[in-house]
């Protein structure tokens, strides 16, 4: 059965595609929930990579804990990324978000493992060096997820 995602209600506060694509290129970090112990929601900040070929978003994580026992028994996940906000003469802030709807799962290809990792890591580390030290040093250890992303929407709110 085909998941159908509830339109936005304030639809004229709407983004454009390509605004939400250039928040999740240029923002570095994000909150990724996902359906927790109990039941509960589970929502953490993580760092991420946003591939607009494959229109997937990549995180790394590791293969025990909270978030990863959640992922394993649910593949369902919501991300949310903003901006820092602009104020506009005022105290109040425009800011600008994506919610991201998807399913996760880990990268098990080797070479698409080691691409992502360093993509990833070039969106963070100061020079390639430092990065390529860091990836031979600890390569086998990183666990590389995926969202492929199921709905996309972005919206401009203003804080006041």
């Amino acid at each position: 059965m085909e998941q159908s995602f509830r339109p936005m209600r304030r639809f004229k506060q709407a983004l454009s595609e390509d605004e939400c694509i250039r928040i999740l290129k240029t923002e570095k970090r994000g909150t990724l929930a996902v359906i927790g112990d109990g039941g509960y929601p589970y929502a953490l900040p993580i760092n991420f990579y946003y591939d607009q070929a494959e229109n997937k978003i990549f995180f790394h994580c590791s293969r025990e804990g909270h978030k990863a026992d959640a992922m394993n028994n649910c593949d369902k996940v919501c991300f949310t990324a903003h901006d820092a906000g602009e104020q506009h003469g005022d105290w109040s802030y425009y800011v600008r978000s994506v919610i991201v709807f998807g399913r996760v799962k880990p990268v098990k290809d080797a070479d698409v493992k080691y691409e992502k990792a360093k993509a990833f890591g070039m969106k963070y580390y100061p020079d390639e060096e430092e990065l390529d030290r860091e990836l031979e040093r600890d390569f086998e250890r990183v666990r590389i997820m995926e969202i492929k992303i199921e709905h996309m929407s972005g919206k401009l709110v203003h804080e006041k």
